[in-house]
């Protein structure tokens, strides 16, 4: 390790957990310790330098850490984020959430304080940040490069919808998951001669039922990007068991696609910090009225359903090979910005190679599953002709 220090690298994760966000923070702590700089750990995403106190005797040990090389090894080959994670938007805090110390300053409903994320930066001594996220956070990071601070992002979901990269840290361990489960669950499909409706996450992009589906984990999966016909989904879905020797059939379903003449289904109304009120329930909703409509193309038999939400389960564990070596990469591509003074970028995977480009393509556009090319809307399933010159994951470039 070089004993020079070059300034303080502060590195964040924010918004869901996934694996992969550890190997990530390892890669870059790694490779700034030896490059000579200082590495400090934010805690709950962007939560720790809204709760940061700007006085040496205060206790902020649950704001940030400093990190070494002992800390990052022990975490880096495991799941989840050992810094925690949260939703908070700086930019958007409402009052009640206005930390103590800053509750005088701040009292109105919404409150907007980078002013004092930034001085909370400098209290901490942070030349460059590396927040690890998705197009929430990272829209954050975009705001606070616009403040003029250096700021080099690393991209991470298991939606895989971060605009400007074709992969995002998380992706491949949720596919992996997915098949896995779905796989697993099919024996008590079969054992019962049911259909089985899998809700999986996935808000605007249809990625992760896409690709499982592609692989054989489902027969049909319906996306956010079209909205489905319940009576089409429930003649296909008998047609596929039917022509199962085992009698079932599996769909899987995005947790926002919406039913034709429909709207996103939502636990409750109460929205987080960017925004998005929290999903879920689309898959019991299927269930129901595939089950009531199955007579109708079954010969008057109401077929059963099994119905289960993947959720967390495909989120938590060990990080898979790509989400082991990817977040490696990733760490290592910031450095390398940062070593030649650069900032203001997004680190990316296109077309099988590692790049990066301007954050602000994280705010400019949205990326989502390209119906016209790669979803078949009277199968609903994945549409796929030519493999030649795809990139790995087959439909996730936006070229």
């Amino acid at each position: 390790m070089s004993e020079k220090n070059k300034g303080v690298i502060g590195i964040l994760t924010g918004g869901g957990d996934v694996p992969g966000l550890n190997p990530a923070i390892r890669a870059v702590t790694i490779r700034a310790l030896r490059e000579g700089y200082k590495v400090i750990g934010i805690r709950r995403g962007w939560g720790g330098l809204v709760d940061t106190i700007r006085d040496k005797d205060a206790d902020n040990s649950d704001n940030f850490q400093t990190l070494t090389q002992e800390i990052v090894n022990r975490a880096g080959r495991t799941g989840g984020t050992f810094l925690h994670s949260s939703r908070t938007n700086p930019g958007k805090v409402k009052k009640d959430d206005v930390p103590a110390h800053l509750q005088d300053k701040y009292a109105e409903k919404t409150n907007d304080l980078t002013p004092e994320i930034l001085k909370n930066l400098d209290f901490l001594g942070v030349d460059y940040l590396v927040p690890i996220g998705g197009d929430d956070t990272l829209s954050y990071g975009v705001r606070l490069y616009q403040e003029g601070f250096k700021v080099v992002a690393i991209p991470k979901t298991m939606d895989n919808d971060v605009p400007g990269t074709d992969y995002c840290i998380g992706f491949s361990t949720c596919v992996t998951r997915t098949i896995a489960l779905a796989n697993s669950m099919r024996t008590s499909a079969g054992s019962h001669e049911r259909f089985m409706i899998l809700e999986i996450f996935g808000r605007y992009a249809g990625f992760t039922a896409m690709l499982p589906t592609m692989a054989g984990a489902a027969h049909r999966c319906v996306i956010p990007e079209f909205k489905f016909d319940i009576e089409h989904l429930t003649e296909l879905m008998v047609k596929d068991r039917n022509e199962n020797p085992s009698n079932y059939s599996i769909v899987l379903i995005s947790q926002g696609a919406m039913f034709e003449n429909g709207e996103m289904v939502f636990q409750d109304l109460s929205a987080d910090a960017y925004g998005h009120a929290k999903l879920g329930g689309i898959g019991d909703l299927v269930s129901s009225r595939v089950k009531e409509l199955s007579p109708k193309y079954n010969k008057g038999k109401k077929i059963e359903v099994i119905s289960q939400q993947l959720g967390y389960m495909v989120r938590s564990g060990d990080p898979d090979a790509i989400d082991s070596i990817v977040p490696m990469a990733f760490g290592n591509l910031a450095l390398d910005l940062i070593l030649s003074s650069v900032h203001g970028r997004l680190v990316v995977l296109k077309n099988g190679r590692y790049d990066n480009l301007p954050l602000d393509v994280v705010t400019s556009t949205k990326k989502i599953v390209d119906v016209e090319r790669f979803y078949d809307t009277k199968r609903y399933r994945p549409k796929y002709e030519n493999f030649e010159m795809k990139p790995l994951f087959i439909m996730t470039s936006e070229m």
